[in-house]
């Protein structure tokens, strides 16, 4: 029997949330552990994975639970949806799932039937990629897979690592860039031509500039793309010939107003120089680098703006809104809103670059203060301002999705996913489906007796 799926009641914020418009919140119950995935299905539509093997299928504006998907027997380990392709109206909406007990499902979204489980895989998938120009998937663990729509097993890489593929990205000329602990792997896709009809995966080259294991990896552009370490490495290379455009490893820079006990403790933490997650836009590079978040400006080749203790905790994922806006999730199990706002700064006043110090290539040493050429009078620098705090979960918050219109979606240690709401714009409806109800009664207009 499956349970009983529990939705709280409506609940509202206090008063002080600033530009903060989620001020509503809807809690949803349907998971008995961790609950670390949220993937996004369309407009109206996302799943949510976590330990407990079990797949959910929510409705992002009422939060009701469509579907509930069982299959796998351990926790998840990475979930990633399969759109139709556009050119055929009877293909359907899959999702994949890996799980640690080495299968990865595929399921209807629309129906919840599992169509297959492959159970090939000598390992862990710990990273699934679509590759939708190609209609095929890709499947990262101690090797790499290609896979078909019709789940057909393309090629495959013989074993790499015991680490493994933590994550992989998509890079121009039919490549995918694959992090395997601290090296960074590019492989070209083979696909079948009139002499060669049969997929082949071809390792072009090993890149060993980071100094310690990957742990995030995203796109800028067509052109470039971006990993950070478990060090503080931030690598910035070109997607075409995979050189190095620009690096930092400048591991921390402690504010001059701490004490020197306080900076020996702050220079201890590791966890404070790990570049936990990226996300990008044509013009910055956001990054979650411990518990602070730094701005990169890709023209400018510098950080405009930073907060290197904007949670109380290592910062798990970020992402960029509308507006000039940010969000953040902690492991302190906060979800706050930031707004990068721009001010004026003379050239002749130090440039607070934190964590970076991306004037150059490599380590900033003392000439790095003597400018190069003449700078403008004026440096534009940016803050950046905490304009709401999202206070719902008990536990850290593992990432969210953000739906528009129909609010942002959390998920957390707690076992809890929370479905936060815009409360004026919620209002509105509300008053206007009273409005309606009333109307259709007869009881807005009463007749005169």
């Amino acid at each position: 029997m499956l349970p009983r799926l529990k939705k709280a009641a409506l609940q509202t914020l206090g008063e002080g949330q600033g530009q903060n418009p989620y001020t509503e919140l809807l809690v949803l119950e349907a998971h008995r552990d961790i609950v670390r995935f949220l993937v996004r299905l369309d407009d109206f539509r996302f799943a949510s994975a976590g330990d407990d093997g079990i797949i959910v299928v929510w409705n992002a504006q009422t939060g009701e639970k469509l579907l509930e998907l069982r299959g796998h027997t351990q926790k998840i380990t990475a979930v990633i949806a399969f759109p139709p392709l556009d050119s055929c109206e009877a293909s359907s909406q899959l999702l994949l799932t890996a799980s640690a007990d080495r299968t990865v499902g595929v399921w209807d979204c629309d129906t919840g039937r599992q169509i297959q489980r492959v159970t090939c895989f000598q390992s862990t998938v710990k990273c699934l990629t679509v590759l939708q120009r190609l209609d095929i998937w890709l499947s990262g663990g101690s090797d790499l897979g290609v896979w078909n729509r019709k789940l057909d097993l393309l090629c495959k890489t013989s074993h790499l690592s015991d680490t493994g593929i933590s994550a992989l990205v998509e890079i121009p000329g039919n490549c995918v860039a694959a992090a395997v602990g601290r090296e960074l792997i590019i492989f070209r896709l083979v696909t079948p031509t009139e002499e060669l009809p049969e997929w082949d995966i071809i390792e072009v080259k090993r890149l060993l500039d980071h100094q310690d294991n990957i742990l995030s990896l995203a796109n800028i552009n067509d052109t470039g793309f971006v990993t950070g370490s478990h060090v503080g490495e931030l690598l910035i290379w070109d997607a075409l010939d995979w050189t190095v455009q620009a690096c930092e490893r400048t591991f921390w820079s402690p504010t001059p107003q701490l004490d020197a006990q306080q900076e020996i403790k702050l220079c201890q933490k590791q966890n404070d120089i790990s570049i936990n997650h990226f996300t990008c836009d044509e013009e910055n590079i956001f990054a979650a680098v411990g518990r602070g978040l730094y701005v990169y400006n890709l023209q400018l080749k510098r950080v405009i703006a930073c907060q290197k203790t904007a949670h109380d905790s290592n910062i798990l994922h970020i992402d960029k809104l509308p507006n000039r806006q940010l969000i953040s999730c902690s492991e302190d199990g906060a979800v706050r809103m930031w707004e990068v706002r721009e001010k004026q700064q003379l050239a002749a006043e130090p440039v607070p670059t934190g964590f970076f110090n991306m004037w150059g290539f490599g380590r900033v040493n003392k000439q790095a203060s003597q400018p190069v050429k003449k700078q403008e009078d004026n440096v534009t620098t940016c803050s950046l301002e905490l304009i709401g705090d999202l206070i719902g979960h008990s536990s850290s918050v593992e990432m969210f999705l953000y739906f528009e219109d129909h609010g942002l979606v959390t998920c957390s240690a707690d076992h809890l996913i929370i479905l936060w709401k815009n409360g004026e714009q919620e209002s509105g409806l509300r008053s206007l489906k009273l409005f309606q109800k009333l109307e259709e009664n007869g009881d807005l207009y009463p007749e005169s007796t």
